[in-house]
């Protein structure tokens, strides 16, 4: 399972990249693999603006269909259209290809209560 060093993680599996004054989020590669093969997901639209830890959008698998939480609240200034056509590739490259959404924070100390790589390994080996 790949966990990358330089992105910080929520306890709803999803993982946060600073770039500049936005943040790029996807799901990590535990949560793609404890959901199989992804057939769909949806995502909400350019100038949405999202709650932390409230619903943004869904990914349906073979298995089951998964809410996607929002790590941090903000505005969507970018959504990741080739999933649309390409869901798979939320398996194949959770965290180059398949990042999902880019927020433009509204307050980034939300930041500060998303979890180290280190923690977040912890969090999934008691799962």
């Amino acid at each position: 399972m790949s966990l990358p060093n330089d992105l910080l993680y929520s306890k709803e599996h999803e993982w946060v990249k600073k770039v500049g004054n936005t943040v790029r989020v996807g799901i990590t590669d535990f949560a793609q693999d404890e959901l199989g093969d992804i057939v769909f997901v949806e995502l909400p639209e350019v100038g949405d603006e999202i709650q932390v830890d409230e619903p943004f959008g869904s990914v349906e698998s073979v298995k089951t269909v998964s809410e996607l939480y929002a790590p941090i609240s903000g505005k969507i200034v970018e959504v990741n259209t080739d999933l649309e056509d390409s869901p798979e590739l939320v398996n194949e490259a959770p965290y180059e290809g398949a990042w999902m959404i880019v927020i433009e924070p509204s307050d980034e100390s939300e930041l500060e209560n998303l979890l180290s790589p280190e923690a977040y390994k912890e969090l999934i080996e008691q799962e």
